[in-house]
């Protein structure tokens, strides 16, 4: 087993399926589009270890707590660690982790986004570790987000082949 599974493994969490939009959505791109050494990775959310998406959903600051976020954000890095997986074959061909971009659903007034998407960060750093783990980041919030998830992430990484 590859060593990014293996960590995974060790910390009970399992890579969903492929996510299965809701009825009646079409969802025409690619989860993960790899260029030349570059993974682009498209806006994902939190899933459950069935591929569904995970609950709660809502606006963090009102349906959700900050901590309810970061478990939000942390199960979103399992969904994309889950695309990457089935678009490059191993997750140990990820050689540096370059941007992510966090949005969090949230109310006007709340302002801990940076919190909420350490959740993601804070995984990607305890598997990868603080070289290839390391990325420059956003965390913003929005208004509203596809499903009333609760955050979406995006980003992008360099392979080796």
């Amino acid at each position: 087993m590859a060593k990014i599974e293996e960590r995974l493994a060790a910390l009970g969490l399992v890579l969903p399926p492929p996510f299965e939009p809701p009825a009646g959505v079409v969802l025409p791109f690619q989860f993960v589009r790899v260029i030349g050494k570059r993974a682009l990775i498209s806006g994902h959310g939190p899933q459950g270890a069935n591929g569904t998406m995970a609950i709660p959903l809502g606006k963090v600051g009102r349906d959700l707590t900050v901590e309810q976020g970061y478990v939000a954000a942390r199960l979103t890095a399992v969904s994309i660690l889950a695309s990457l997986k089935r678009a490059l074959g191993d997750l140990d061909r990820v050689s540096a982790w370059v941007r992510v971009f966090g949005m969090v659903n949230s109310t006007p007034w709340f302002n801990k986004q940076p919190s909420v998407i350490n959740g993601f960060s804070d995984l990607i750093l305890e598997l990868y570790g603080p070289d290839i783990g390391a990325h420059a980041r956003s965390a913003v919030g929005m208004a509203e987000l596809p499903f009333d998830i609760p955050v979406e992430i995006e980003g992008e990484v360099e392979i080796s082949a």
